[in-house]
């Protein structure tokens, strides 16, 4: 890299801290450290144009889960990793708008919904029944009844009658809430370079060497936020998973307001204003979307469309205006990775999906290593 005197100097010279990452996790875990070391040079190293990987790509869900992935999570973890996973979102929840303010996330308390197909009345079912289960074990930290049961009044189509409604569920603006913290992080003195791949790292006795393409500087420390893109670092304990998504454009008098989860979740869908926004359909092809690649699937853009058409907006007239995708870390266990991997290197990874609700506290945990 034919760097000068000047930029050696201000950006690759006495690195405290290097976080590889710019995205939910990486810029509250540099806004962390900022507060805790207010004299460190901080430098943010970001693959993309923009935060690669779903910070910058989801659906603008504060999300702590559905009903039936909760039900689904009892069947791999405690009763104590659920409630403890739902108590760190709802935290991390409130970090994010303590931090940001929720005017500034355009932060929507319109509740979430789950719908269940006609075609699958056994999971219904099988939902109901544990809904007073899962609403006593919740109770100690909502004080009140997560979910209720409500009449559809969207006028969904080949649904159950019932809807589970989740009055804690919100909407939040995704470009806002980013674009906030990336002016937090600036106005802090931290660093952040655009379009800069770490090809390796080498630990030394007190330091590590960061290599991006053909240069290399030191740091003392590096921290690994890097989420769906996580394989390599943790033996393969994170695997992506890429979410497509697509949004329509204005529909006249849409009623459909709030945060719509469907299928057990595999597939989500809100409004934006007067628009919908769907994304899901991964489990149409679980070993195609464990991919770190971006782009889009013809099955899974036509069952996205198919849900549209059929279910979310029957008899409606509606075209679709962009299509996009994300990359999410997820493994067999939903807990996040926050670890020390050796005497400089740090992760906070695996973020099973739910990172606008619990990436800010991942963030916080991270720094906190140090």
């Amino acid at each position: 890299m034919n760097l000068s005197y000047w930029e050696l100097k201000n950006w690759f010279t006495n690195v405290d801290f290097t976080i590889v990452g710019s995205g939910i996790v990486g810029l509250h875990s540099a806004l962390r450290l900022r507060e805790r070391f207010p004299h460190s040079k901080i430098l943010i190293l970001e693959q993309g144009m923009l935060p690669q990987g779903a910070s910058t790509k989801n659906a603008g869900f504060a999300c702590f889960g559905s009903l039936s992935e909760i039900v689904d999570d009892l069947t791999s973890h405690s009763e104590e990793e659920v409630i403890q996973l739902i108590q760190k979102r709802w935290l991390g929840l409130q970090l994010l708008r303590k931090r940001l303010g929720d005017e500034t996330i355009d932060f929507k308390p319109y509740g979430g919904y789950e719908l269940f197909l006609k075609c699958n009345t056994e999971h219904y079912q099988q939902c109901l029944l544990k809904l007073p289960f899962i609403n006593e074990l919740l109770r100690p930290l909502f004080k009140s009844d997560v979910f209720v049961q409500e009449i559809d009044r969207f006028g969904f189509q080949g649904t159950q009658e019932h809807l589970l409604f989740n009055p804690f569920e919100a909407q939040i603006d995704t470009g806002d809430m980013m674009q906030a913290l990336l002016q937090q992080a600036v106005a802090k003195n931290i660093l952040i370079l655009n379009q800069q791949t770490v090809t390796a790292y080498a630990e030394k006795q007190n330091a590590v060497e960061v290599n991006i393409e053909d240069f290399s500087f030191f740091t003392k420390k590096i921290l690994f936020a890097t989420n769906g893109f996580a394989a390599q670092l943790t033996d393969g304990a994170v695997k992506p998973a890429r979410a497509q998504a697509l949004i329509t454009e204005p529909i006249a008098n849409l009623k459909i307001k709030g945060t719509f989860h469907l299928d057990k979740g595999y597939y989500y869908f809100r409004n934006i204003g007067d628009r919908i926004l769907l994304g899901g359909g991964r489990n149409l092809d679980f070993e195609g979307e464990s991919t770190t690649d971006f782009g889009q699937t013809e099955i899974i853009q036509n069952r996205l469309e198919q849900l549209l058409k059929e279910v979310i907006l029957p008899h409606t007239n509606f075209k679709v205006e962009h299509r996009w995708s994300g990359i999410m870390g997820l493994g067999l266990s939903k807990n996040p990775i926050v670890s020390q991997l050796s005497d400089h290197v740090y992760c906070g990874v695996r973020l099973g999906g739910m990172g606008v609700a619990i990436g800010s506290l991942i963030g916080n945990e991270l720094a906190d290593l140090i």
